[in-house]
């Protein structure tokens, strides 16, 4: 029997449209920070302001060109840290060379009030504490979070394992399912018997960006499997990193690749940028 498959579009739909009443009341306003034309951040952007624009959210996409230089974008964030009419921005990635090693300094330079990215160390701190502090989560483990609750796939008690352990997915998704009380392994480069462990797994994340990096003699049978990756092959085809057609017949569940976490992540970005208008109200 083939696995459920998790539809990131139709769980994204839900949590946007839950969003709509409080966009219509507080008008929130995002703005897309970017330097230079990446192509792969610019689809990510145009689905960006194409979701808002969809839910009525305003949006702006402010390009910077490609050479410019640290000064200048910490001027840009320090404009929109004091633009009352700018209730959350994100700085995209990836940062063009020159400016890669200063990515820390980029998100300390934000403040934390408009970080819809989920990315300042205050923000990620906060989500040590318990789920009633992850106000401003980074997106694409909250959307992940988001997408299991949404399809009622129960967290409480179970082996997650993911595989990766970024800033940005890896390890802030560690603590949030810590949080909702899963066992958690976090496997990464240097682990030994990887296949051993994701068999383990009754939640098994693979977020590597590696093509097709976890196969199916990987899997345990019913295991529930998320795929964060999103790889352009030479044909130009997306994929995941998980081999999906061999892997859904032994899952109980699974996400495509594209559909799946993707939608999510733009979804739980919006929803960061109500709650920094929430907040921003109360204060």
């Amino acid at each position: 029997m083939s696995a459920t498959i998790l539809d990131g579009n139709k769980a994204a739909e839900a949590l946007l449209e839950s969003l709509k009443p409080s966009i219509k009341k507080l008008k929130p306003k995002l703005v897309i920070v970017q330097i230079g034309k990446e192509a792969a951040s610019m689809s990510y952007i145009k689905k960006k302001i194409e979701t808002c624009a969809k839910i009525g959210l305003e949006a702006e996409h402010r390009e910077l060109p490609f050479e410019t230089p640290i000064d200048k974008l910490f001027q840009t964030i320090e404009d929109l840290n004091r633009d009352p009419k700018t209730t959350g921005f994100i700085i995209q990635l990836p940062l063009p060379p020159h400016l890669r090693q200063a990515t820390p300094l980029v998100f300390r330079a934000i403040d934390p009030r408009k970080d819809v990215d989920g990315f300042t160390a205050y923000n990620l701190g906060k989500i040590f504490l318990s789920t009633e502090f992850e106000t401003l989560p980074p997106a694409t483990p909250a959307g992940i979070i988001a997408l299991l609750e949404y399809y009622k796939i129960p967290i409480a008690g179970k082996h997650a394992v993911i595989v990766g352990r970024s800033n940005i997915v890896g390890k802030p998704l560690a603590i949030m399912l810590l949080n909702r009380d899963a066992t958690v392994t976090v496997c990464h480069s240097k682990t030994s018997d990887l296949r051993q462990k994701t068999l383990d797994a009754d939640l098994l994340v693979a977020a590597v960006g590696i093509p097709k990096f976890v196969t199916n003699d990987m899997v345990k049978k019913g295991a529930v499997v998320i795929d964060v990756g999103v790889n352009r092959t030479e044909t130009e085809k997306i994929v995941g990193d998980t081999d999906f057609d061999a892997i859904k017949e032994i899952a109980s569940a699974i996400t495509p690749v594209p559909g799946g976490v993707g939608p999510m992540t733009v979804a739980s970005l919006i929803r960061n940028v109500v709650r920094a208008k929430e907040q921003q109200k109360n204060t």
